[in-house]
């Protein structure tokens, strides 16, 4: 006679019950094992440094946003590289390439510590555009993509560059080794695509002199260790060395014909054989807009710095550096990427290189002392360095020509050259002028005075104060 229903349902529930408590005794018995971290995206907004940028107008940062609409471009030519900074190191176990038409034929993903010594932990020789995702195993605070075989003639060109894996790191570049954090930060900024009223200029002039030469320090990439780096001939504040810290520049003199300006800035000593060349007398550094809105343009903080140009540098990307102006110059000869042959006798070896003029309004400065600023893309900063801060822009003039043979700079050839800043103005003072001059749409002089708009008035009285 078979089992009613109810029997046989009251016999499945005990061996069910059965089979649970033995189940809850062997998970008792087992060793509990930690918990697998998650995989997360690690780049997103975080520094980015490339070797080239396409005419300034694809900026690293443009690949690391999550934003369809921007990318990194790099120069025409091999090798180009991309590189992001996780924040802290990481194990890295994925990465995303989102490529423009313009992808890599042959590339390799690596990771590296520091920055400088690289591991490869991914290859490819055949690579076919669109978006790849590639599984790799390797850790590092480091993550670059090298591109060693273009598969067009135009550059490497990247809507996003993804990385994952696990990482101790918050999700945003906040701190950490190397980093300066901006108080208070700016935060809310919108770039601005409003188009201005006409103006021809939108700009003053910083008249300072040399304060310091053939010194061998650097107090933005060697701090506090002096003797550490090429010469350097200083310009603005008289008391720049490798101690040199905000206070110690708003305590010192400056050469700036603007008493305010206590700014340093800094170049590779130009030589003639074994000969120190200097500049004489108060050089031009303009203070511009470098966006199309220059009505958008507002104060950066004391203590902000970079440097502008690496002393690295390759002909190539000197010449197509996003700052870069006439490159060298003397008489009738203009565009010269390393240092002409000749120099008509009794003219000047010139140079004119601009900074980049977009801030990321969260760090006075970033390990590479490069990835807090970015250059405007089409006369617009980018959404990851959304503040409109004034362009620096160096016109240096030495006294030396005829055969050039010998002129070198201390960092190497003529296309290594390159300049760092450190910002100490009095801000009133700076405020006074940008507001006038650069929101104003003048073309002034160091008092914030137009020749050609006199109508306008200055912004400093004649001993170069505020009214």
């Amino acid at each position: 006679m078979s089992p009613s229903p109810a029997a046989r349902r009251r016999r499945r529930l005990g061996a069910a019950a059965a089979t649970a408590v033995v189940a809850s005794a062997l998970l008792a018995a087992a060793p509990l094992r930690p918990a697998e971290a998650a995989e997360s995206l690690l780049s997103l907004n975080r520094p980015a440094l490339a070797s080239s940028t396409e005419l300034g107008e694809s900026p690293a940062a443009g690949a690391f946003d999550d934003n369809p609409a921007s990318r990194w471009g790099s120069a025409w030519s091999d090798p180009q590289w991309l590189r992001v900074d996780l924040g802290a190191t990481a194990a890295v176990t994925r990465v995303e390439l989102h490529w423009e038409a313009a992808y890599a034929r042959a590339f390799q993903i690596q990771t590296s510590p520091d920055g400088a010594a690289w591991t490869t932990v991914h290859t490819t020789t055949n690579g076919a555009g669109g978006t790849q995702t590639i599984a790799v195993n390797g850790t590092g605070r480091y993550v670059r993509m090298l591109g060693t075989q273009r598969a067009t003639g135009y550059g490497y060109s990247l809507y996003e560059f993804k990385v994952f894996g696990t990482s101790t790191a918050g999700p945003a570049p906040t701190g950490g080794p190397g980093y300066v954090l901006a108080d208070p930060p700016v935060t809310g900024v919108v770039p601005s695509t409003a188009t201005p009223p006409y103006a021809s200029h939108h700009e003053f002039q910083a008249n300072c002199a040399v304060s310091r030469t053939n010194l061998p320090d650097d107090p933005i990439i060697f701090p506090g260790l002096p003797g550490a780096s090429h010469l350097h001939t200083f310009l603005g504040n008289r008391t720049t060395n490798a101690a040199t810290t905000l206070d110690s520049l708003r305590a010192g003199g400056t050469a700036c014909v603007t008493p305010g300006d206590k700014s340093a800035y800094w170049m590779p000593t130009l030589f003639n054989g074994d000969t120190p060349v200097m500049p004489e007398g108060p050089q031009v550094i303009y203070y511009k807009s470098g966006v199309i809105d220059y009505r958008s343009v507002r104060m950066f903080p004391p203590g902000l710095r970079y440097v502008v140009g690496s002393p690295a540098a390759t002909r190539d990307e000197f010449q197509h550096a996003p700052g870069r102006v006439e490159g060298w110059e003397c008489g009738d000869s203009a565009f010269n990427w390393d240092f002409p042959a000749t120099c008509p006798a009794g003219t000047q070896l010139n140079i004119r290189y601009q900074a980049p003029s977009c801030w990321d309004g969260r760090h006075l400065d970033t390990p590479d002392h490069k990835s807090h600023m970015a250059y405007p893309v089409v006369g617009v900063c980018p959404a990851t360095h959304p503040v409109a801060v004034p362009m620096v822009e160096f016109k240096m003039a030495f006294p030396v020509s005829g055969d050039m043979s010998r002129v070198r700079l201390s960092s190497g050839r003529g296309y290594s050259f390159h300049y760092d800043f450190y910002q100490a103005w009095d801000t009133p003072i700076l405020n006074a002028l940008l507001t006038h001059c650069i929101n104003g749409g003048l073309q002034c002089n160091p008092r914030g005075f137009d020749l050609y708009k006199p109508e306008r008035g200055a912004a400093l009285t004649e001993d170069y104060r505020l009214p």
